[in-house]
């Protein structure tokens, strides 16, 4: 099993386990509010055409995100079956 990578690298459909992100600044205070918090599945479920926002979901919602904010967010990728 590899370790950590980025959010915006997870490939369209892949669903991943959220490890960490930044504990500072008003975006990220924001998804830990709406439950994005460490140990969250979550799966990328679009891009849109030039890659900017992201789209995942978590929690039984879909969650749009900047690829800027995706870039701060590690996540553990489920390894393909």
């Amino acid at each position: 099993m590899s370790g950590p990578i980025s959010l915006s690298k997870l490939a369209l459909g892949q669903q991943a386990v959220l490890r960490s992100f930044p504990p500072a600044g008003a975006a990220f205070l924001r998804l830990r509010e709406m439950g994005l918090l460490p140990g969250t599945r979550l799966i990328l479920v679009r891009q849109a055409p030039l890659g900017d926002p992201l789209e995942i979901e978590v929690r039984g919602y879909r969650l749009s995100l900047r690829r800027a904010e995706a870039e701060c967010i590690l996540v553990d990728p489920d390894s393909p079956s």
